[in-house]
């Protein structure tokens, strides 16, 4: 999700924000979902002279720190902060790739993306966008990135291969957040000058529809099943329902004022709106589409991401500059995360473990990942096998090749 912030605080309140050059104080937030498939390592027989040297696999929060311009890396089996990576000016939104490889995290105020190499925690490119990014959202298939540009109106689609900019779509208006269906087909963008959200056809990169919603639409999410799309109306003090099927609005909830951002269980069965000046979380039965109760967080809570089990929700407090960690199944906070300042966006995934092997001249690399690292092989060729992806390098040079994130030795096929 060049505009400075995702949107305009409301005089009810004195709250955190920066200004834009014209007087006027800006919000900005994002969402993300995280989500994928393992990737399996490459099948051939491996030598018996280079071990692969492992990571263990583990479950981390990455929150984007606006006051400090980081991302904290939140081991989540511990609650504790790992790791504290610098990205860009301002950074509001993270999201992550299907194989959990990648984090792209977008800085509001220099107009770039961050992508992040989740497994050495090192950002490894920075991509030129549209003016003022916010929120973000990767398909299913792993191979794009649609950004919601706030203060130039348009979304920018970046090639997760090349990360390089493939297109940009002209939509008007200040965009915010962008969530995607799981058949990967239609991408849905909240506007705060228009009250609408804007529907994309990912086949053609064009506008197919507006929706009308509500004033102030901030964050939004597509149910795990893929029919609806739920919209926090900040300034209309309701959640709203889209059907995916045919993109018209099936129902308001009230949830109270200022609702930020909408998180579902993977089952479907909940859901979460922070509550921006209220300081708590307010709990949605999906079934019924009604609010069953809420949790009390810390001061201004902004965005809020669901663990890939399901068992908990961590939501980012804006002022208190921490994450408020609420155990799902008793909807009570179970903990709190000191990250860095004015935390914003967060996103939630199972990294898987990492890998890697130094094999010697004349014998061939096998396995799965995006880093490569050493000299240029004389020989490289990739295919997908099945669901994972295979890479194949043959290595004739004195120097060792390490490839991440796994990898097996296996002498060369004459």
């Amino acid at each position: 999700m060049s505009r400075i912030a995702v949107l305009r605080v409301p005089p009810r309140a004195n709250a955190p924000g920066r200004e834009d050059g014209h007087g006027r104080s800006w919000w900005l937030r994002l969402r993300s979902f995280a989500a994928g498939v393992a990737v399996v390592a490459g099948l051939a027989a491996p030598l018996a002279l280079a071990a692969p040297a492992t990571a263990q696999s583990g479950t981390y929060a990455f929150v984007a720190n606006q006051g400090s311009d980081t991302v904290s890396v939140i081991d989540t089996g511990t609650n504790t902060v790992v790791d504290t990576i610098p990205v860009g000016d301002f950074p509001s939104g993270v999201a992550l790739t299907p194989d959990r490889t990648r984090a792209y995290v977008s800085n509001l105020l220099d107009g770039t993306v961050s992508v992040i190499n989740t497994f050495t925690r090192a950002v490894i490119a920075t991509v030129d966008v549209g003016d003022g990014p916010t929120g973000l959202a990767v398909t299913p298939d792993g191979t794009q990135v649609y950004v919601a540009n706030e203060s130039s109106g348009d979304v920018t689609v970046i090639d997760t291969t090349t990360n390089t900019v493939t297109t940009t779509i002209a939509v008007g208006g200040n965009l915010v957040d962008v969530a995607i269906t799981p058949d990967g087909d239609t991408a849905y963008v909240s506007n705060t000058a228009t009250g609408s959200v804007t529907v994309i056809d990912i086949a053609t990169n064009t506008v197919s529809t507006s929706i009308p919603v509500g004033t102030t639409p901030i964050g939004l999410a597509v149910t795990p099943d893929g029919t609806e799309v739920w919209v926090a109306v900040q300034d209309s003090d309701q959640v709203t329902v889209i059907s995916t099927a045919s993109n018209t609005v099936t129902n308001n909830i009230p949830v109270g004022s200022d609702p930020r951002d909408v998180a579902f269980t993977p089952d479907g069965a909940k859901a979460y709106v922070p509550r921006l000046f209220v300081n708590r979380v307010e709990v949605i039965d999906t079934a019924t589409e009604a609010v069953t109760g809420f949790v009390p967080v810390n001061t201004n809570p902004v965005a809020v991401a669901v663990s890939p089990d399901g068992g908990f929700a961590y939501v980012t407090n804006y002022q208190s500059s921490n994450v408020s960690v609420i155990n799902t199944a008793t909807d009570t906070v179970a903990a709190t995360v000191g990250v860095g300042g004015n935390p914003f966006g967060v996103a939630v995934a199972e990294i898987p473990a990492s890998a890697s092997a130094e094999c010697p001249v004349g014998s061939v690399i096998t396995g799965g990942g995006h880093e490569i690292s050493g000299p240029p092989p004389s020989d490289f060729s990739s295919k997908p096998v099945g669901d994972t992806w295979q890479v194949s390098l043959v290595n004739e040079t004195d120097e060792s090749i390490t490839f991440m994130p796994y990898a097996v030795c296996a002498p060369e096929t004459p």
